[in-house]
């Protein structure tokens, strides 16, 4: 829409209110809110004044000052406000230079759309991600100097719910939740409400199912899109889905593995690069790929254990990167092959169809610079005609161990992860679509918060290894 086409939009839909969306570094959402009356075609232009010292990762005390400005492409109408309220998301400026703020994630996924544009290789990055998550009826937990526990009561779970009758019938057995019917899969009205939202809400919904593990675990997949929307599309995703869950006495976690032993959730993300309307990674080689989609591949490989910093960016991230759970922890690419890291899926023969899977990334990751890591790697690989190597066509779970050594693996843990990405990120820079600034306090919040936090603590499986030692 235009600003003048929001404003008759709300006019259309009688709203009371306008919410202002914006996303941290982490990838949490903020809002704020105003009477619709504030809302004038200027506000498109001089925005709304905020703080921006109480956003993860952001700006310090004495330079707080910030600018929200409406992006009128983005706006919808809140299907769960009371309160008929517009919702748009916003682009961050600095107020004194009218500049955009280098560490507002959005930015950094629209500057990687203007660098590919301005490569001349291609004018369009395509993203269409799958990102899973649990459905539980309630969840408890607590961390202090004296206590660390958490506890995850869930209707479909194996485990005997405290809260319910003892009925352990038509539950999914642990990692063979595939594709049940109801009653085994508990939640098909719900994820059918939860479709039903989004497409009213502007997305374009191609299916949903249960997921392979018990407890709940679901996916609805959204049609690509190119890189910023598919990141926006992501956002107005989880909010569909938190907001429907909860509607109902539900809670839903996109935590990429919160039950032990059973798959965790993943966020498989499909991409390709298009030219004047014309698919670029369509050829006659290998999984009928063009030279330029192996040579994304190449730069997806490459950079991956860098990138697992960005795509897998907790430390629960690498609880599911392990073998034996689905999990593409060894970094090769084949055709149809979920174990290998980069995918290129077989479905149709069409050429707009041909696309690479990138396997690591799961839905804790912040999808704009998630986006934006993983063209820009690819786009390294293109630009510097990286050889992926030989595909691996086995599954890589079954390899020798002699055959495993020649076959490079993601990170295991956090913490190497972010030396991977302090050690290989030139990549990240080119066209300033990434800063060293940015990079530096990306790696020194996860360090300093997450990383060395979940270090400093007891575990509670270490009192059962060690308290009698």
């Amino acid at each position: 829409m235009s600003p003048q086409e929001v404003l008759e939009f709300a006019k259309k839909n009688d709203a009371k209110q306008l919410d202002l969306r914006f996303t941290d570094i982490p990838s949490l959402q903020h809002h704020v809110s105003y009477p619709i009356s504030e809302l004038e075609l200027s506000s498109f232009e001089d925005g709304f004044g905020m703080d921006g010292s109480s956003i993860r990762g952001w700006a310090a005390i004495h330079e707080s000052d910030m600018l929200l400005i409406p992006d009128p492409n983005t706006a919808f109408m809140d299907p769960f406000a009371e309160t008929p309220t517009l919702i748009m998301y916003g682009d961050v400026k600095d107020p004194i230079t009218k500049q955009r703020y280098e560490r507002d994630p959005r930015w950094i996924a629209q500057k990687a759309e203007l660098y590919l544009k301005n490569s001349g290789i291609a004018d369009t990055a395509y993203f269409g991600a799958e990102a899973e998550f649990f459905i539980f009826d309630n969840v408890s937990f607590d961390q202090n100097q004296h206590e660390g526990y958490y506890h995850v009561d869930a209707d479909e779970g194996r485990w005997n719910s405290g809260q319910r009758e003892n009925n352990l019938g038509y539950r999914p057995r642990y990692k063979e939740g595939y594709f049940p019917v109801p009653p085994t899969d508990h939640y098909q009205d719900l994820r059918s409400e939860m479709v039903q939202t989004m497409i009213k809400c502007g997305l374009h919904i191609e299916c949903h199912h249960h997921e392979v593990a018990t407890g709940g675990q679901c996916e609805i997949d959204q049609r690509f899109d190119t890189l910023v929307k598919s990141a926006d599309n992501m956002m107005l995703y989880k909010y569909v889905i938190r907001n429907t869950a909860n509607q109902y006495g539900k809670t839903v976690t996109f935590m990429p593995k919160p039950l032990f032993q059973d798959n965790g959730s993943g966020m498989h993300t499909h991409q390709s690069l298009w030219k004047g309307g014309k698919p670029l990674f369509a050829g006659d080689g290998y999984a009928g790929l063009s030279q330029l989609g192996l040579h994304y591949i190449g730069g997806l490989l490459k950079h991956a254990r860098a990138l697992s910093a960005i795509i897998a960016p907790t430390t629960n991230s690498y609880k599911r990167l392990v073998p034996g759970y689905e999990a593409p922890v060894n970094l090769a690419y084949s055709r149809r092959n979920r174990s290998a890291a980069c995918r290129i899926p077989m479905y149709s023969a069409s050429p707009k169809a041909k696309r690479v899977e990138f396997r690591p990334p799961d839905p804790s990751a912040n999808p704009y610079l998630a986006f934006a890591a993983m063209m820009m790697a690819g786009m390294d690989g293109v630009l510097n005609k990286l050889n992926p190597g030989e595909p691996l066509d086995k599954d890589i779970y079954d390899l020798t161990p002699e055959e495993m050594k020649s076959v490079p693996s993601m990170p295991a843990s956090l913490e190497e992860a972010l030396g991977c990405l302090e050690d290989d990120h030139a990549f990240l820079l080119k066209g300033d679509v990434f800063t060293e600034e940015l990079i530096e306090t990306f790696i020194d919040y996860k360090r300093k918060n997450e990383s060395d936090a979940i270090r400093l603590r007891p575990h509670p499986y270490e009192f059962a290894l060690y308290y009698d030692i």
